[in-house]
Parts: C-alpha cells; structure tokens; sequence
C-alpha cells in the first residue's frame, strides 16, 4: 500500500464510522481530496488488510459505487445478542433521546441526529428502524443518504393521528433550520467525521 493510501485509512475509517450508512466512492474522493481512481485504491487495499486481520471484527462492504463499514459475517452472532438484549428492555434513555429528535425534527438526516447528539447514533436508528417506529426515506438528489421521520407506528401507539399534534411541535420542529444553518451543515453531510463516541454501539 502507497505511503500516502496508507496515512488516509484512519481518515477513511472515521469517515465511514461517522457517515453510518453505504457512501458513494466519488464523495469519499471528494470529502478525502483524492482522485476517483486513488479512492478506488485505497478502498481495495483497506478491504484486504481488514480481510486478513484476524484481530479486527470489521469488513468493508463495497457494492455498486458505494462503501460502507461493517462487521465480520463470523462476528455477527456478538452484535444479534446486543439486539436481542435491547429488544428484551424498554427504550434506552439515548433511544428515547433520539426518537424524539426524529419525531420533532423529522424528516431529519442521521448526520444531524449525530450532531445535536454529539455521538455517533448509527446503532440506536437502527434500532428504532427495527422496531418500526421510524422509517427511513432516500433524500432526493443526494444519492445513498436518508433522512428519518416517525413511522405510523409511532403515531398509532401515541394516539396521534398527525406528528403536529406532538406537544410544542411547532417550537421545536421550526430549530432544525437554525441547527442547521448555525452549524454551517448541509443535510445529510457529516458535520466532522471525528464527531463520533467510540462507544457508538451503546449509543
């Protein structure tokens, strides 16, 4: 692996980490100010070394133009026993935190969800995705991100017939503008790729 591919890893690696979702390879080209073909290389050459290191339990998943980071199929019995752990609970207070997020601010990107949060939230959407009381839309034009917003689950298990009927809806749903703009973010965009906890997983 070139000198320089091999220095951007941990940059690659907390890109992906924060991002929590498949990224296109021309926008980790662009985010890593690399050209389409050394993005291409350094991808390839981190999957290998991941493939054979036996001390990680992480892979790269590369599918039709798009990378994601994920777990070793051999170490998915480890995060199944984590779900299954939370299902057996009520919500977590950081579940809690999140879903109200995600009902007031909706539809919100996860990068957002990360920001206000100040962790990375990829394990707790999932979970709410999982239990059906969000649901996950494509945004239009930005390729493989999404944006989050209270499923009918949601609403039907709180009496609701629209999510304007949540108390204060207004206040708090009209802040995701100022949030946005104050942090100079754009939706679905990481705010910084090291804006993570690296215990995410509990998140």
């Amino acid at each position: 692996m070139a000198e320089k591919s091999a220095s951007l890893i941990p940059e690659l690696e907390a890109l992906l980490f924060s991002y929590g979702e498949p990224m296109k390879m021309g926008r980790i080209a662009k985010l890593l100010d690399l050209k389409q073909v050394e993005c291409e290389e350094l991808v390839a050459a981190w999957q290998a070394a991941l493939a054979g290191d036996t001390a990680r339990g992480l892979t790269l998943i590369v599918h039709d133009g798009a990378v994601q980071l994920a777990t070793k199929p051999e170490e998915k019995q480890v995060g199944e026993r984590l779900l299954q752990e939370e299902f057996r609970e009520e919500l977590s207070p950081a579940g809690l935190e999140t879903l109200s997020l995600i009902a007031y601010l909706g539809p919100v990107p996860r990068a957002t969800i990360d920001y206000i949060r100040g962790v990375n939230s990829s394990f707790t959407v999932r979970n709410l995705l999982v239990r059906g009381l969000v649901e996950r839309h494509s945004i239009e034009g930005k390729g493989n991100a999404f944006h989050y917003l209270p499923s009918f689950q949601f609403l039907k298990h709180l009496g609701l017939t629209r999510v304007e009927e949540l108390p204060e809806y207004e206040r708090f749903h009209g802040a995701l503008e100022r949030i946005e703009a104050g942090a100079g973010m754009e939706a679905g965009l990481p705010a910084q790729a090291g804006a993570t906890d690296a215990a995410a997983p509990q998140n």
